[in-house]
């Protein structure tokens, strides 16, 4: 059990380096006045045909198809809300602050999977001792992100700073949500990229919609540099992060307390981010309020991650 919590645990901080990408893209394409409707549906468009092939060469697109006609409907809506929510308001976000300050507060995420584990977790499932430590450790987790937002807080107006910390809460919740549903649809009958295409496919509707709704109503094309920059995205973050994540939590996925530690690796995303915006954005050095929250964001995932 020892070597599977550490090999998780290494998987979702990799995985958290590639995930941090999505942020300072997203912030770049964002500071360049491209649609958030184009970054984010664009990233799906390019990664469905990558898991398409990975399958199909796995030879494994037939029990992949069979599995979704089952439960239609449920894949469906739990797509919609773990691929669908969750990154269009992430990228929403990505307007109205910085990459690391998204990064930070999308933090969220350790807290959600810890709050939705009682309503959603299925009969049987192992609930070990410490889950009041979970509490402490994600909630250190959050004095380090409401910390962070103290100084951007006084620099921008009410609805600006909310606007920009809304989103990343709801999409905080919908990831894990989406995420462990299918996982307890599937409950173990499909590997990581199945999992994947099919929550790709049955999220579909959604970002055709979003896209018809930007491209007639709002008149709007992609940037030509969006297409590059979202191929990026869907590389590093849609294709090789999400993978590297799924496999961490599939690898736990029984577990509550481990799975909420293998969330928690998530935070070191604010380090990858803050790193990428001051080197590729050039952006000002974070102010004494950000870099005691994101000590205070690490130290929540350290105490998260060693705790037995």
């Amino acid at each position: 059990m020892q070597s599977t919590k550490k090999t998780a645990l290494a998987l979702g901080v990799v995985s958290s380096l590639f995930f941090s990408i999505t942020f300072v893209v997203n912030r770049l394409m964002s500071l360049e006045g491209g649609s958030w409707v184009w970054s984010a549906s664009l990233r799906f468009f390019w990664m469905l045909p990558f898991f398409v092939i990975i399958v199909a060469v796995r030879g494994k697109l037939p029990a992949l198809v069979l599995e979704i006609k089952k439960n239609l409907v449920q894949w469906m809506i739990w797509s919609t809300i773990g691929f669908g929510i969750f990154y269009s308001t992430l990228t929403f976000a990505a307007a109205y602050g910085p990459s690391w300050l998204v990064a930070s507060t999308w933090q969220i995420t350790i807290v959600a999977g810890i709050i939705l584990s009682p309503f959603i977790s299925p009969p049987g499932t192992e609930r070990r001792a410490g889950h009041l430590s979970s509490y402490l450790f994600s909630g250190i987790i959050l004095l380090g992100i409401c910390v962070m937002q103290i100084n951007h807080a006084e620099l921008v107006s009410f609805n600006h700073f909310w606007m920009g910390v809304l989103p990343v809460a709801v999409a905080a919740f919908a990831y894990p949500l989406g995420n462990r549903k299918i996982m307890q649809l599937v409950n173990g009958r499909l590997d990581v990229y199945q999992r994947i295409l099919g929550m790709l496919i049955c999220s579909m509707p959604f970002w055709f919609l979003i896209c018809s709704y930007e491209l007639w109503i709002d008149q709007s094309v992609p940037e030509e540099s969006q297409y590059i920059q979202t191929f990026m995205v869907a590389i590093c973050s849609g294709l090789i992060a999400t993978a590297l994540f799924f496999s961490a939590t599939d690898k736990v996925s029984g577990d509550e307390q481990l799975l909420a530690s293998v969330e928690a690796t998530q935070s070191t995303e604010v380090v990858f981010a803050l790193i990428g915006e001051v080197w590729l954005l050039s952006s000002a050095l974070p102010d004494i309020f950000a870099i005691t929250g994101v000590m205070l964001v690490i130290l929540g995932m350290v105490l998260h991650s060693i705790k037995r």
